[in-house]
């Protein structure tokens, strides 16, 4: 990933459990990964929201502050990746510290220790039993992956943000997190060669 600037700084606006508008710039704290909004947790029986707690307890903490984030990338959402600081308090530290998010060891093992400690004390949602917030994510991609309109034509023609026409086979890596929106000339193929012939090429 590459970063777009080096600092923003702004008053803060809570999105999610992990994600803030500061000022005009949408941030995505890094190094973390907290339970979706929608995302439940603990026992069948007693599942909490604890996605909307999460937001909550960043809320608490930033909403309405000024908060300075040192931008490390940008994901493919488009969002500025970045450690935040509050008063020079690492927010995303705090977070994994209080259990409200995990350390996100996909991108970074900064947080490994905090998050050692809130589930050794059994803090926030390691008090509750969940599923990790990536495997969320996944699950509920697998889920609502659309039909194409021919069983026949399964292969997605995707249109990046950077405009590059790339088409995903089914069984793909990417396939289940790729929606098709035709009216931005997003399309299905029935065949490989169908897609390299209208001008897409293969997922890299």
């Amino acid at each position: 990933m590459a970063a777009a600037t080096t600092t923003i700084s702004g008053v803060a606006q809570v999105v999610d459990g992990d994600t803030l508008h500061v000022g005009d710039t949408r941030v995505r704290l890094s190094g973390v990964d907290a339970p979706e909004l929608s995302q439940r947790c603990g026992p069948d029986a007693r599942k909490v929201a604890c996605g909307s707690m999460a937001a909550d307890q960043l809320r608490a903490l930033v909403q309405g502050r000024t908060v300075a984030c040192k931008v490390v990338g940008v994901d493919r959402y488009r969002r500025s990746v970045a450690v935040c600081r509050l008063s020079g308090e690492d927010i995303g530290a705090a977070l994994v510290e209080a259990g409200w998010a995990t350390a996100y060891r996909r991108y970074s093992l900064a947080y490994v220790g905090p998050e050692l400690r809130a589930r050794t004390a059994r803090r926030g949602i390691w008090a509750m039993g969940f599923e990790a917030p990536a495997d969320y994510r996944r699950d509920r991609w697998v889920a609502d992956v659309p039909s194409p309109p021919d069983p026949r034509c399964a292969i997605k023609g995707n249109i990046s943000a950077s405009g590059s026409r790339i088409y995903h086979m089914p069984g793909s890596r990417a396939y289940p997190a790729v929606r098709i929106d035709v009216q931005k000339g997003e399309r299905w193929f029935c065949t490989e060669r169908e897609a390299m012939a209208a001008g897409w090429r293969s997922v890299r």
